[in-house]
Formats: structure tokens, C-alpha cells, sequence
């Protein structure tokens, strides 16, 4: 009966985990959501100011793009939390629960965090010597940020490591019963 106790505070105390590591990505999910809605007015304001006004500006231009890759990579950790990833149902369209969790183990384990791990490792030296150089505009006129869009990339495979380290904590749950 000890045993069994031990083990159920562990389940507790796992899923007390899962939830704090969910809280992150539900925070960040929660505010890059509203990019969307902002990257819609901005680009309505570029087709009215240049088919209207004949005005056109190469900075308000790539600030649809900057918003662009702030949701999207901001926003996959988020994604994975609501289980709203694009996913190839071949293996899990007949599993029962049980296989589920046993092919989102293995996915978690095997495939999404050694995949983002390899893809921070290697995205390092790129992000760092950009902030060395406070790398500029992409265009003439433009945005001096792009250290800032290479940033996104350790931010994304940081959030997707943490949003998978939950899911995979819950999938073991499940399987531990």
C-alpha cells in the first residue's frame, strides 16, 4: 500500500510538472495569438495605402513578415499543447489509447525533441554572430531586426522542447495507468 502511494504522489507531482510546463506555452500561445489579428490590419493598411494613396513602405511591409514568423514560431509550442499539429494518421488511426501514447512516446522521444535539440545546436553560432553584427534590414529600407527573426529559432525549438517534455510526461502517465 506504501508503494502505491509513493507512486501515485509521483503521478501528482508529474502532472503538477506537465501543467507548469503547459502554462508556458499557454502564455505565450495566448499573446502571439494576437499577431493574427494585427498582421490582417497591417496588410489591409498596405493595400489601401498603396492602391488608394499610391504609398508604399518597405518596413511596414516586412512587419507583416516579422508578425509572420513571431506567431508561427512562437506559436508551434502552443499548437503541440492544443494537439492541433498537422499529423500523418497511418499508425494511430486503429491504435487503441494505449498504442496512442506508445507512438507519441516514441515521437516525442526519438523524433521531436532530438530533431529541435540538433536544430538549436546547429542554429547557435548563426543567432549568436547575428547579435554580434546586430544583423540589419533584409531589404534597403526595412526593418534592422533580422537578428531579431533569428532569434525565433532557439525560441521555437526551446518552446516545442518544453510543450513536448509535457505531452511525453502525460503520455507516460497514460501508459503507467
Amino acid at each position: 500500500m506504501k508503494c502505491r502511494g509513493r507512486y501515485h504522489e509521483l503521478g501528482a507531482g508529474m502532472e503538477q510538472l506537465a501543467n507548469r510546463l503547459d502554462w508556458i506555452n499557454r502564455s505565450v500561445g495566448m499573446t502571439v495569438r494576437w499577431l493574427a489579428i494585427a498582421m490582417v490590419l497591417v496588410q489591409f493598411g498596405i493595400v489601401v495605402l498603396r492602391y488608394v494613396y499610391g504609398v508604399s513602405s518597405i518596413a511596414v511591409n516586412e512587419s507583416v513578415l516579422y508578425m509572420h514568423a513571431t506567431l508561427f514560431m512562437l506559436g508551434a509550442g502552443y499548437t503541440l499543447l492544443v494537439d492541433d499539429h498537422v499529423r500523418v494518421d497511418i499508425f494511430q488511426a486503429k491504435a487503441s489509447e494505449t498504442g496512442k501514447a506508445r507512438i507519441d512516446v516514441f515521437g516525442h522521444i526519438f523524433l521531436l525533441i532530438p530533431s529541435m535539440l540538433a536544430l538549436l545546436y546547429w542554429s547557435f553560432p548563426s543567432v549568436r554572430n547575428a547579435w554580434k553584427i546586430y544583423e540589419g534590414a533584409i531589404s534597403v529600407g526595412g526593418i534592422p531586426g533580422v537578428f531579431l527573426l533569428k532569434t525565433l529559432i532557439p525560441a521555437f525549438c526551446i518552446l516545442l522542447i518544453i510543450q513536448s517534455l509535457a505531452c511525453l510526461i502525460r503520455n507516460l502517465l497514460r501508459l503507467r495507468g
